[in-house]
């Protein structure tokens, strides 16, 4: 059991289990990548434009997903939208804009899971994954990860966990969806995990996935 009262599973999951990837009933899971804040605390640039490896770290964080065979993937721009759109503009990706990004995150995962709905590739969605713009380091087997538990059962929201910790993406069912767009302030789908019947954290060998980026200093060495 973690900090926050959650179960905690740990792979590997059972392939031979109904839901599983490589079966005929395997769930259908999109992504959603939220990209669309201010940058704060970053200084004068867009974190999300800054780089890793000499890609930036908002196409870095959507390769991710994209890797991971997420398939559609709606990354969520507000902020500099134009621009943030550029850096990803090479990806199979559809982007959608949040004129309302200064009201907090909820109104990026409003946008994002409305978004599904409207993307030609969506077909019957059963989950998606939610995942965070400004986290390039998260691997994109462990998004895979996560969605093997998820078709494996594990539960209906799940996040990926590091030593224990709570961290992203989160999978959330389909069934959390309307929830998910009545959400208000800055909290994006953190309070339906936590109060979740069927809410578990899958542990991953992935310390990405508790690093985000929020200042300069925060961007790995070597960049």
């Amino acid at each position: 059991m973690s900090d926050d009262g959650l179960p905690v599973v740990s792979p590997p999951f059972d392939a031979d289990e109904p839901g599983q990837a490589d079966t005929a009933d395997a769930p259908r899971v999109a992504g959603v990548l939220l990209a669309a804040g201010t940058s704060s605390r970053f200084g004068d640039d867009n974190k999300l434009l800054a780089t890793v490896d000499g890609e930036p770290v908002v196409r870095r964080a959507a390769r991710t997903l994209v890797d991971a065979g997420v398939n559609p993937v709606v990354v969520v721009v507000g902020y500099e939208a134009d621009r943030v759109r550029d850096a990803v503009a090479d990806l199979p990706v559809r982007v959608a804009v949040n004129d309302a990004y200064e009201a907090g995150q909820s109104t990026s995962v409003r946008t994002g899971i409305g978004a599904l709905g409207d993307t030609d590739a969506s077909g019957d969605v059963d989950a998606a994954v939610i995942a965070l713009g400004d986290m390039p380091l998260v691997d994109s087997a462990t998004v895979e990860t996560l969605i093997a538990a998820y078709a494996a059962g594990a539960g209906d929201a799940l996040a990926a966990a590091y030593d224990g910790d709570r961290g992203n993406p989160v999978v959330f069912d389909r069934r959390f969806f309307d929830r998910l767009v009545a959400v208000d302030g800055d909290v994006g789908g953190r309070e339906i995990l936590l109060a979740g019947d069927a809410s578990a954290l899958v542990a991953v060998d992935d310390p990405g996935v508790r690093r985000d980026v929020d200042r300069p200093e925060d961007l790995p060495e070597g960049r």
